[in-house]
């Protein structure tokens, strides 16, 4: 892969079970996430690996299990604790504003680090001003890093499918995020656009040291950049470790197949 240097465990999921009503979502799943690794999460339509990001940043919380973040052990996240303690997300239908240009939206992605308060920034003195153009320097590398500086001041609305997706990437790492949860970026793309969204991932990896965890449904994608995967299915798990292992799994090649279902 890379020179970066997999660490120990930063995030621990045990015994994760979620039910809607009398559906259940997601039944006793356990995993982990390493520091510096790009950990996928795949398995067919309905398999419950949204549910399990949504279980990670704190949308939803589970009714059993633990989730232990840099050794702290709770039963749930809260999704502004999750962003303050360094997990930052991207949607798999993009949220962003439309109307705002790409420097704007970049930089809402500061706003959790912004410590002047709002009257100061409203007048735009002293330390608020200090620390916008720090905020805006940052953003600049982010901006720089993804290759769209020629799309700074455009509104977002306008751009095409994979520029937006891409903005939505620099948006969460302007959080500068210690795990950053990808919920299918390459979906709707071309294959260019995907091998230009591989990069980006694999160098926000190496280069800046970032955790990712990812949601993907090209299978080729994932074996590609992925240092470990978990399979799910109809909300279990029938998978998981290194993608060699993981494309011979009889289960998972059935569940992929259509054969389970």
């Amino acid at each position: 892969m890379s020179g970066r240097k997999i660490g120990d465990v930063i995030l621990d999921l045990k015994n994760i079970s979620l039910s809607f009503g009398g559906v259940k979502a997601l039944t006793d799943i356990s995993f982990d996430v390493r520091e510096h690794e790009v950990r996928a999460i795949i398995g067919p339509n309905g398999a419950g690996k949204s549910s399990m990001l949504n279980v990670i940043n704190g949308v939803y919380h589970p009714q059993e299990g633990e989730i232990i973040f840099r050794g702290q052990h709770r039963r749930d996240m809260d999704t502004h604790e999750a962003a303050e303690q360094g997990i930052a997300r991207t949607f798999q239908n993009i949220a962003l504003f439309k109307g705002m240009s790409v420097l704007d939206n970049i930089m809402t992605g500061r706003n959790l680090r912004m410590k002047s308060n709002l009257f100061l920034q409203a007048l735009w003195i002293g330390p608020a001003q200090r620390e916008e153009l720090e905020h805006r320097k940052k953003v600049e590398e982010i901006i720089d890093f993804l290759e769209i500086q020629h799309i700074r001041k455009t509104p977002v609305g306008r751009l095409p499918y994979g520029l937006q997706k891409r903005v939505d990437l620099a948006r969460a790492l302007a959080m500068e995020p210690e795990v950053l949860l990808l919920d299918e970026p390459m979906a709707g793309m071309n294959v260019e656009e995907k091998q230009d969204m591989c990069r980006f991932i694999l160098d926000v990896n190496d280069q800046f040291g970032t955790t990712i965890v990812l949601i993907e449904h090209d299978m080729g994608v994932v074996m590609d950049i992925s240092d470990r995967v978990v399979v799910l299915d109809y909300g279990k798990k029938i998978g998981d470790g290194v993608p060699d292992e993981v494309r011979a799994n009889p289960e998972v090649i059935s569940a992929y197949l259509g054969a389970s279902h």
